[in-house]
């Protein structure tokens, strides 16, 4: 079986790996430490398809290391101890671990030992985010570098290497075709390598022209495996451009949850930020944000982008308070470092002393509801986000002059 044509156009060395020019270009640390032939146990991580394996395999080749490639999830525990008994005869090697954040607790206790006395250098590899999904165990015993999402740019300049290397014999396609090829893979050089692979062998005469991509992918690759940060990155976006009042590029990032087919995270996220960012500026928003989720719900795609679109410019453009949720969560914080106190005597179950706000004139009677300990706390702080919360604090502050 034919090699793809993305291990065909794998680099052997560190000077020809597209991107990453934060961590390969001259004077920066992994060019520093291939230069002094020194390797240390590291994490790549970072979106698929932006050269995670390819860096890792072009350090072992170009220091000449003796290498093996180990899966978390699909190498077994013999698998391992295979490597480690080969570590042992040659005196050292390299680990190149794919999905390194599922590696379970028996596989990661075998190589913890040879990690710490050198005879094992894992270059572990990661599409998950280290500092939330790796075992700290594991996280302590590596350098974590971050690999940037690869240029529209970088995926040309790569495609451009086809016709150098002439891996594909007579193949015909113009600078126009790589453009369109390389916006289609959203940064992602497997796929954009996989695309024109699939266009040549589709052709007659292997020559690739718009017309063929639009017949093979009109749609461009989202990063949206939802084990991955990819997605998780989108749904932060969706929820950090409602919050800051982008209106624009908060339907950029719904639409790509829509696309993504996602609509439980899109009720959830529209839900808490009715709630968390708009709160008492809008009170309103909740009961709106129910019924265009129902409306949704009810017609399904592709029709439930309709009120999706509605709410969400509704929620950008609504004014926003957080003064609801931190008040609360002032409160808990003083609750978890035991800041209570006894419930006063004359609010307490059945109590003859409590006097009834209602026997009283506009409601109201002057008495006290926090525990001794914390009479005088203040957790509610209003802001002028809005008529309605700005109609809340002269109520707030009325009320309390009248306790004082």
């Amino acid at each position: 079986m034919n090699e793809p044509l993305a291990i065909q156009l794998r680099p052997e060395k560190l000077e020809d790996v597209i991107g990453q020019e934060h961590l390969i270009s001259k004077r920066m640390i992994l060019y520093n430490l291939v230069k002094h032939k020194k390797l240390f146990s590291m994490i790549l991580y970072g979106k698929p398809g932006i050269g995670k394996t390819t860096l890792a395999l072009a350090i072992v080749k170009e220091l000449n290391l003796k290498y093996r490639m180990l899966n978390a999830v699909i190498n077994n525990k013999k698998d391992f101890d295979v490597v480690v008994e080969e570590a042992k005869l040659f005196g050292g090697m390299v680990v190149i671990m794919d999905e390194i954040h599922r590696l379970n607790k028996d596989k990661q206790d075998l190589l913890l030992p040879y990690l710490e006395n050198g005879l094992i250098t894992l270059i572990g590899m990661t599409t998950s985010n280290p500092y939330h999904k790796i075992n700290p165990a594991i996280r302590s015993r590596c350098q974590i570098f971050e690999l940037k999402e690869l240029t529209e740019d970088d995926v040309v300049k790569a495609l451009k290497k086809i016709k150098k290397k002439d891996v594909l014999k007579d193949i015909q396609i113009d600078l126009d075709v790589m453009k369109q090829i390389a916006a289609l893979s959203g940064g992602d050089l497997r796929y954009a390598y996989n695309l024109v692979e699939v266009a040549y062998y589709s052709t007659e005469n292997y020559h690739i022209t718009m017309d063929v991509l639009n017949k093979i992918n009109s749609k461009p690759v989202l990063f949206h495996d939802k084990n991955e940060d990819g997605h998780y990155d989108v749904i932060s976006a969706f929820q950090k451009s409602i919050r800051g009042s982008d209106v624009n590029a908060a339907l950029h990032y719904l639409g790509r949850l829509i696309e993504a087919e996602d609509l439980d995270i899109i009720y959830r996220r529209m839900t808490v930020i009715a709630y968390e960012d708009i709160g008492l500026a809008n009170p309103s928003i909740g009961p709106r944000v129910d019924a265009a989720i129902h409306a949704a719900e009810r017609l399904g795609l592709p029709e439930a982008r309709i009120p999706l679109g509605d709410i969400v410019i509704e929620l950008a453009l609504s004014p926003k308070s957080n003064t609801g949720h931190i008040a609360l969560d002032a409160a808990i914080s003083d609750i978890q470092k035991g800041n209570t106190g006894n419930v006063p005597n004359h609010i307490k179950t059945n109590s003859k002393d409590y006097k009834y706000p209602h026997n009283y004139p506009n409601n109201f009677v002057k008495q006290q509801y926090l525990p001794d300990r914390i009479k005088n706390r203040e957790y509610f702080h209003p802001k002028d986000n809005s008529k309605y919360e700005t109609a809340l604090k002269n109520i707030y502050y009325n009320l309390k002059n009248k306790q004082e």
